[in-house]
């Protein structure tokens, strides 16, 4: 019998990582098989008991799922303890090893794909969610000379500073006046914003000459928040295709032991929204 795998969340028939880790298994020829499971909202852990026993290896969790995943999970890695959320689960006897593979995959589509360095970069990053939470720690040991998080609800990013308060110094805005005159290197967008199609009120002025726009969410069309950059002057965009396909193979990882090659997935989803 094939190792089995899945993300599972609610709901769950938009994503992509069933077509990503299918193809992650042609190119490494590994003997598994993949799937998307809608779980009710109140069978998390039913879900898991019953995928553990039909010879499954390992999950990805996704919305609404990633503290349900956290809780239950018997080992943490750093990023996960951090970050509060677990978007992978290893299964490993009566072990349960939670993981957060959102910001390595962040970091190494940022650094490797685009070339671009955070190292001593001004970054802010719009949203104070869970999509934020997961990303701060590895921006932080990159080493960037300032983060700010700007939220609207600004008691949210007063709690991701405490929470994080030991790995670095970060800022918190609570409205566009505290940044109206800064600019900066790397701009990302963790909010829900370009789910609905909806603006990211911004500062005008906000990018620097040789700046990164970078929007965690994906879709058919160029998103408000990379249209609004573009039209500031940022040199480089990037939606979350990136993201979400390094994320998948660090998880991939985590469950074979092999680095699939991702660089032409990536260009091949990109090439299919066009």
């Amino acid at each position: 019998m094939s190792d089995a795998y899945a993300v599972i969340g609610n709901p769950i028939a938009h994503s992509k990582s069933p077509l990503i880790h299918t193809e992650f298994s042609k190119q490494t020829k590994q003997d598994m098989h993949y799937e998307a499971i809608l779980v009710p909202l109140n069978g998390f852990i039913e879900a898991i008991k019953l995928f553990q026993l039909n010879n499954g290896k390992g999950i990805n969790v996704t919305i609404p799922f990633k503290f349900e995943a956290y809780k239950i999970s018997t080992q943490l890695t750093e990023q996960a303890k951090a970050a509060q959320a677990v978007n992978t689960l290893v299964f490993d006897g009566n072990d349960i090893c939670g993981h957060n593979t959102d910001g390595a995959g962040l970091i190494h589509d940022i650094i490797i794909n685009h070339g671009f360095t955070i190292t001593s970069k001004r970054i802010l990053l719009c949203g104070a969610g869970g999509a934020a939470s997961g990303i701060i720690l590895p921006l932080l040991k990159q080493k960037p000379s300032t983060l700010v998080i700007s939220n609207r609800t600004v008691q949210k990013a007063y709690k991701l500073r405490r929470q994080f308060s030991s790995y670095n110094n970060i800022i918190v805005s609570g409205n566009n006046e505290d940044i109206t005159g800064r600019n900066f290197d790397l701009v990302i967008n963790a909010t829900s914003t370009s789910l609905i199609g909806k603006s990211l009120l911004l500062p005008k002025g906000i990018f620097s000459t040789e700046s990164l726009a970078y929007d965690l969410m994906y879709g058919d069309k160029q998103s408000p928040f990379l249209q609004f950059a573009e039209q500031e002057g940022a040199r480089y965009l990037s939606d979350g295709i990136g993201m979400l396909v390094e994320q998948a193979a660090e998880s991939f990882f985590l469950w074979r032991g092999i680095r699939p090659d991702t660089k032409e997935l990536i260009k091949a989803l990109r090439e299919s929204k066009s």
